[in-house]
């Protein structure tokens, strides 16, 4: 049956995110406690279906105030073909000179952290907000396909990959066709690194979250209601929290 195929086959991706990336998720999980227990904030960006993992850290139940999804409608789709259709989403994520436009919004800078999502790691899109970041004084983590880095045609004027501009490079461990079954075609089905970036997403929350809990810090966690003692308006002052810290800051990028 192609369903078991699919899921022998994604978990084979996960075998090798745990077996291999252990000590990148570890020192990203570190880097992103030292960051949040500053005061200081981790972005988190993603174009296309890059954005699936940004969405999913937060507000999601068991993450906490500290991480900063960054989302620019532009850069996603709630269409197939026309306004907001994923023809035009693919095109705008390709061409170079955008993002900056949209991270200008941002305040950025030196102390701050900005994880990267994208499987290629080639479009326009992520390694531009990565350069962003570094000229900025951001810390840069990269979670992608190093394998797709390795083989593929770099596109982009720098003539770098994504992983190249990272602090930590993350690799999803999903092979650059992405598609996991094969069917007797020269195309397979079934993508796998939608679930190995959100596992990776879950897991760098996860290795953060313990890490603050052991320093002390105290953390501001959006709870699902069905956990037992948590306060009706619980989730109500997580947001108040997040919006707080968010306006502290104000809009623009940080001087250096």
């Amino acid at each position: 049956m192609s369903a078991t195929r699919y899921f022998d086959a994604i978990t084979q991706v996960l075998d090798r995110i745990r077996s291999t990336q252990a000590s990148k998720l570890e020192a990203a999980g570190e880097l992103f406690a030292t960051i949040i227990s500053s005061g200081n904030r981790v972005y988190l960006f993603g174009s296309g279906h890059s954005v699936i993992p940004v969405m999913d850290v937060f507000p999601r139940y068991g993450s906490c105030v500290g991480f900063y999804p960054l989302y620019d409608p532009r850069l996603m789709w709630s269409n197939v073909i026309g306004p907001t259709g994923a023809r035009e989403l693919l095109w705008i994520e390709r061409r170079e000179g955008y993002i900056e436009q949209f991270l200008q919004s941002y305040p950025m800078g030196p102390g701050d952290g900005l994880v990267v999502f994208s499987h290629g790691g080639l479009n326009a899109a992520g390694i531009e907000a990565a350069l962003y970041a570094r000229r900025h004084g951001t810390k840069v983590v990269s979670v992608s396909s190093l394998e797709n880095a390795r083989t593929a045609k770099r596109s982009h004027s720098s003539g770098k990959a994504l992983p190249d501009l990272a602090d930590i490079a993350i690799d999803n461990c999903v092979a650059p066709e992405d598609a996991q079954v094969d069917v007797g075609r020269r195309e397979k089905v079934g993508a796998g690194s939608t679930v190995a970036v959100v596992s990776i997403a879950m897991a760098l929350v996860a290795e953060t979250g313990a890490r603050l809990a052991a320093s002390g810090h105290e953390l501001v966690t959006f709870v699902s209601p069905n956990v037992e003692g948590v306060a009706k308006d619980h989730n109500l002052r997580v947001f108040d929290e997040y919006a707080r810290r968010w306006f502290e800051r104000g809009p623009g990028p940080v001087a250096r």
